[in-house]
C-alpha cells in the first residue's frame, strides 16, 4: 500500500545531507511524523577486476562504526559530473589507478526506509597506474586482492560498507 505524504519540514540542513520530519499516513492508520535523511547527491564506486592482479581494494578504518574493513573506491558525485566520471575520479583520487572503461553494475538505495541516498556501482576490467593517490589519507593500504581472497574476506565479514558488499557480491554473481 502506498503511504500518503501530507508535508515535510526541515530539522537540519548542510551541503552533505538534511534531516526532515515528514507528515505521512498509512491507509487505514493514523498520521505520524517519520524521520527522513535526504542526501542531495548520489555516490558512485567501481569494482575493478584485472585478471592478472585481482580486485583493487582499500583497507580502511571508519570512525563512525570504529571498524576496519576492505572497501571499493567510492565517493560522492560532484555537481555537473556523470556517475561514471565520479566513479573513475574517486578511484584515481583514492588509489592512484585510473580504471579502464566502466560499465554499470548495480544501483540501489541502501536504507530506503530512512534515506533517499542512492549508490551506483560500476565495473571495470582494467586499470592503469597514473600517480600517487591525492587522498591517500583515506586508506591504510591499497591492494589487489585475488578473487578467492575477495570471497574469503566477504565470508569473514571483512567487507562491511554497503556499496562495497553489494558491488562485490553483484560482480561475483556475474562471474557465475
Amino acid at each position: 500500500m502506498r503511504w500518503t505524504v501530507h508535508g515535510e519540514r526541515s530539522v537540519y540542513e548542510s551541503e552533505w545531507m538534511s534531516m526532515a520530519l515528514v507528515d505521512v499516513e498509512i491507509p487505514g492508520h493514523e498520521r505520524f511524523e517519520h524521520h527522513v535523511m535526504r542526501v542531495p547527491r548520489p555516490a558512485a564506486g567501481v569494482v575493478v577486476h584485472d585478471p592478472d592482479r585481482g580486485v583493487l581494494a582499500l583497507w580502511r578504518h571508519r570512525f563512525i562504526t570504529d571498524t576496519w574493513a576492505w572497501e571499493i573506491p567510492a565517493g560522492r558525485v560532484d555537481a555537473g559530473e556523470s556517475l561514471e566520471e565520479a566513479a573513475a575520479r574517486e578511484m584515481l583520487e583514492e588509489t592512484g589507478w585510473r580504471p579502464g572503461p566502466v560499465r554499470p553494475l548495480y544501483s540501489f538505495n541502501p536504507a530506503g526506509g530512512m534515506t533517499d541516498l542512492e549508490f551506483h556501482v560500476f565495473a571495470a576490467a582494467s586499470a592503469t597506474w597514473e600517480c600517487e593517490p591525492s587522498e591517500a589519507f583515506e586508506a591504510e593500504r591499497i591492494e589487489w586482492l585475488p578473487l578467492e581472497r575477495v570471497r574469503e574476506e566477504l565470508r569473514r565479514g571483512n567487507v562491511r560498507d554497503g556499496m562495497s558488499v553489494v558491488g562485490l557480491l553483484r560482480y561475483l554473481v556475474d562471474l557465475g
